[in-house]
């Protein structure tokens, strides 16, 4: 009914969640301080399959001159949107300085489930321009390298738990452990269990690619995540890897489509619960007349409108890229839910008081509704304005 129209999938199930959870009050449903732990390890699940299937289904090789938005915008966006909310949050919202960093980072990230319908197609369809390219790999990666950040504010809000000062030795330890060992690490686990697994699949033995494709993101995303948090580097970043370099092996090999439609069908299905299960939650808040401060709504445009954009230009200045293109990839920067996932990780390990921890659930929830309609809506026009690869 809704396809020629610039209703989304998201757009319709968070308003059916809304209006779920708006008329029928009797319905039981999560609660974030209560049940943070389902809620992470739900959303952590959901968030690594979405990093299998961008990292299956990325056609352009590793180049840096192909790849050089996406470092750009991992480099520079990121950082400038994680400093930018986190002032926001401790002058705006009162938030204590783990809290505002927290913020920051867990807004910072592009989400890779929301994200599917600006990425690119399948495996092998080709066509995959610019805009697609980078916003599918700076999904993909985003998601882990905003970690670091959300490890900074969780050992900020230890030591003020424990009347400590976060001293020069505390920083240089997570640069340290939390930075550099944790994504070189993470980097080299993908590599590994990528190319293992491929080797498993497409040996002569396996030529005929009778492994399920089920099973083999099953494979591809716990051995990879396993792996990569038993020696403590971040299986976010190792997993997508690990999925992108199965890729490269056998390039053209149909085995990726299914592992890929596999993959995304999954997806898919968890992505409804979750979205359905925010809208039953905002609509019960709406019901029993929880206030939100219209500081949370402004906030929400000035980070989706401007900060990320404004951003992402800076980002992307000086590179050869169309105009179009560049305001498409800076204005695209859609939030959901791996917000949820980091939000409720760092809230699980005790160290965040009740009152900022109501208050980041508040901002979180309300910007990645207005990201779903405010990108929901714009993402085709934006996309349509940018070319496609065949007329470069």
């Amino acid at each position: 009914m809704f396809k020629r129209s610039p209703i989304s999938l998201p757009m319709m199930q968070i308003s059916f969640g809304i209006m779920l959870g708006y008329w029928w009050t009797s319905l039981l449903f999560l609660r974030p301080l209560d049940d943070g732990l389902i809620i992470e390890k739900l959303t952590e699940i959901l968030v690594l399959i979405s990093l299998v299937s961008a990292g299956i289904k990325i056609d352009t090789p590793w180049s840096w001159q192909l790849w050089r938005p996406t470092a750009r915008l991992l480099l520079i966006t990121m950082p400038v949107c994680i400093f930018a909310m986190a002032v926001l949050g401790y002058y705006t919202f009162s938030l204590t300085v783990g809290a505002a960093v927290l913020l920051g980072a867990i807004l910072a990230p592009t989400d890779p489930v929301l994200a599917a319908s600006v990425q690119v197609g399948p495996p092998n369809t080709g066509g995959e321009d610019t805009t697609r390219l980078t916003l599918t790999s700076e999904a993909g990666l985003n998601d882990g390298l905003a970690f670091p950040f959300v490890y900074l504010a969780i050992k900020i809000a230890e030591a003020h738990s424990e009347g400590n000062r976060f001293t020069g030795e505390l920083l240089w330890s997570w640069f340290t452990h939390d930075v550099l060992w944790q994504i070189g690490a993470g980097v080299i686990v993908g590599v590994v269990v990528g190319k293992l697994l491929a080797q498993v699949v497409f040996s002569k033995r396996g030529a005929d690619s009778t492994i399920s494709q089920g099973y083999m993101v099953i494979a591809l995303t716990l051995i990879t995540y396993g792996a990569a948090e038993y020696i403590q580097s971040y299986g976010f970043i190792a997993v997508f890897v690990a999925a992108f370099v199965f890729r490269r092996s056998e390039f053209d090999h149909d085995y990726h489509k299914k592992l890929h439609n596999f993959a995304e069908q999954s997806e898919g299905l968890m992505m409804s619960f979750m979205i359905v299960t925010l809208g039953i939650l905002l609509g019960q808040e709406l019901r029993i007349g929880v206030e939100i401060p219209w500081q949370v709504y402004m906030v929400s445009f000035i980070f989706l409108l401007l900060i990320r954009p404004i951003g992402g230009l800076i980002a992307l200045s000086g590179l050869d890229m169309q105009r179009t293109e560049k305001y498409a990839v800076s204005a695209l920067g859609i939030r959901g839910i791996g917000t949820l996932y980091y939000l409720s990780y760092a809230l699980n390990q005790g160290y965040f008081n009740d009152e900022d921890a109501t208050k980041l659930w508040i901002v979180a929830s309300i910007i990645i509704l207005v990201s779903i309609f405010v990108h929901g809506l714009s993402a085709p026009w934006l996309l349509n304005m940018t070319p496609d690869k065949s007329d470069k």
